[in-house]
């Protein structure tokens, strides 16, 4: 191959490539942003300006994150930095019909607000203060031309395109459908969309999502308003092009969801790729994680091209008072929330009438729902009666006279508001479902919800944990998948599914690199952690803190994490890009991963 200059060699690592294929321990040569060799022998380290020792570390490609909500932390924090320390070197932007293309500020702060859990005001000020696009090209220049941490890719949410045609208020009415010119308006945007290189289209029909703000306050989503002949116009364009649906069945509906899943069948016509929210061990219904696996693959074996997204740890939560999006789900919680005044929200939650309603919604076993409401499964982490501390709160309840637990949650709220701190598990609390679930063909790896419920939860480091599940396992002699199908489970089967470049590691690919040290797949992992967000006016969110696991990250060859901090390259210099979707894979073939044709 003749003398090469490296800007950056990792020695003697084990390195996974990415597609699922046996590791090798190898020494990896970067030039100008890609892998120019891999070899079994010791590289000419002269004049290479980083060597980086990989000795008993696995060398990895970086892993994508497919569910974020960073659509409004880029434009002002466009690092990301969250996501880069734990090995994530590409993110999908606009999820669950919610992106920040058209929409004015105001608007985007009413569908992000509540939903995602971000401060309004913020999110009216980032898009604001930054939004120089008019369409998705520009959008993607824009983008671009911020220091941006990890790659990014995106889907166009439907919300954001409702919204910007038919304004927000007749977007989110039951009585109004898009003219016929509003719906030209709406394909043109998809069309502009896909040819600007997003992987697809979000929409959402899950019902417990809220509007902020006051002018549509606690509506549903407007993509929840969307007639059949409305998404099958804009289904029918991602089918033509290969590109993908992401979507939330109305999981109160069967028919919904049967209709989800079905409309990903190639029958008679091209197959829908469509990856649905999502696949969970939900504690409230232990028997429906049982139907996912089969449904998904019954829908492929008879011409879909389906997935259910998956969050692969126990999804633990935590909430500040009564904010918390699972209390959307009924009634007397929705109606609490709908509240933004502490005055008259209190005032509801002394009512006696309003207390019956909340105890009938607590008490009710029917119906389908993703929180439990168990109250003697809910922990008090933190309030300023340390008394309660490491108690639940039907275990409050019992202390002070056998209150109902409902009402001894309300009280505590009543006494300290947003400091009483709580934790609960709603799913994924079963380790051998969680094990079946990881190697299921039918589920991608994926659903963080990272940038979003910034004091609610924090999975930025779900990858690791799967890796640190599968070696466990390993070590015990029940493996239930090899390392290296867990890597390209996070890393190649997302990129190709979703076909961008990204997600592989061998001669000629992008340099998207994560090193891993194994010794520190440990219990650091689940540790709990708060940073303030700068952009979010200082507020405290949980993250996940693991820099003896994650000992070096780089994004396009160029290092933007070492020796358990972040390089000054982040936040300075731009290292990732857009990724656009179907992008022309190249053809390289390698003998023992040296380069033999390039791109």
């Amino acid at each position: 191959m003749g003398w090469v200059s490296f800007d950056t060699i990792l020695r003697n690592g084990r390195w996974f490539d990415g597609t699922g294929a046996p590791s090798a321990v190898r020494n990896i040569g970067i030039s100008d942003g890609h892998v120019v060799t891999i070899s079994p022998d010791p590289l000419d380290e002269t004049d290479c300006p980083q060597v980086i020792d990989a000795t008993d570390k696995w060398v990895m490609p970086g892993m994508l994150d497919i569910h974020t909500h960073y659509d409004v932390e880029v434009l002002n924090g466009p690092s990301l930095s969250e996501s880069l320390r734990h090995g994530v070197t590409t993110a999908m932007l606009g999820s669950c019909s919610l992106s920040t293309v058209h929409v004015s500020g105001t608007d985007a702060g009413d569908l992000f607000g509540r939903v995602e859990a971000i401060p309004r005001d913020q999110v009216i000020a980032a898009v604001d203060d930054n939004k120089t696009w008019t369409n998705c090209d520009e959008y993607v220049s824009a983008l671009e031309s911020l220091p941006l941490g990890p790659n990014l890719t995106a889907f166009i949410g439907h919300s954001d395109m409702r919204t910007a045609v038919m304004g927000l208020d007749r977007a989110t009415r039951k009585d109004q459908r898009p003219t016929a010119a509003e719906q030209a308006r709406m394909e043109q945007m998809l069309t502009e969309a896909l040819d600007a290189g997003f992987v697809g289209m979000s929409s959402q029909q899950l019902l417990f999502d809220k509007i902020d703000g006051d002018t549509c306050r606690s509506r549903t989503l407007p993509s929840t308003y969307a007639k059949p002949r409305e998404l099958r116009r804009l289904k029918s364009m991602l089918r033509r092009t290969g590109r993908v649906l992401q979507s939330g069945p109305d999981i109160q509906n069967p028919l919904n969801l049967a209709s989800q899943v079905a409309q990903s069948l190639g029958l008679f016509r091209k197959q829908l790729k469509t990856s649905l929210l999502s696949a969970a061990d939900i504690k409230a219904n232990p028997y429906a994680i049982w139907m996912m696996g089969p449904l998904a693959k019954a829908a492929n074996a008879l011409g879909g091209n389906f997935r259910w997204q998956h969050l692969p740890v126990p999804f633990e939560v935590y909430a500040d008072g009564i904010d918390l999006v699972v209390f959307e789900e009924f009634g007397s919680g929705a109606a609490a929330l709908h509240l933004r005044d502490e005055v008259e929200r209190n005032e509801l939650l002394r009512d006696e009438s309003y207390r019956r309603a909340f105890r009938k919604d607590y008490d009710s076993k029917f119906g389908v729902r993703v929180w439990h409401r168990d109250f003697f499964d809910a922990e008090i982490v933190a309030c300023p009666d340390e008394s309660v501390v490491g108690m639940t709160f039907g275990q409050v309840g019992q202390e002070r006279g056998e209150l109902h637990p409902v009402d001894a949650f309300l009280d505590l709220v009543l006494e300290h508001g947003t400091a009483i701190r709580w934790r609960t598990t709603i799913s994924n609390h079963r380790p051998e479902v969680l094990k079946k679930l990881a190697r299921d063909p039918g589920i991608q790896l994926g659903f963080s919800d990272a940038g979003a419920h910034l004091r609610n939860m924090a999975f930025y480091n779900m990858g690791l944990r799967l890796l640190r599940h599968v070696r466990d396992a390993e070590r015990a002699g029940t493996p239930f998948m090899s390392i290296e199908q867990a890597v390209h489970r996070l890393t190649g089967e997302l990129g190709d599914w979703y076909r961008i470049d990204a997600g592989h590691l061998r001669v000629g690919d992008r340099a998207d690199i994560v090193v891993i040290d194994p010794a520190h797949l440990d219990d650091s992992l689940d540790a709990y952690a708060e940073e303030a967000v700068e952009q979010y006016g200082g507020l405290s969110r949980m993250v996940n803190r693991n820099d003896d696991t994650v000992t070096a990250v780089l994004v396009g060859g160029r290092t933007v994490f070492a020796d358990g901090a972040l390089t000054d390259l982040v936040g300075n210099q731009r290292t990732g890009q857009f990724l656009r979707a179907a992008h022309r894979v190249p053809s390289i073939s390698t003998n023992d991963g040296k380069l033999t044709s390039a791109r």
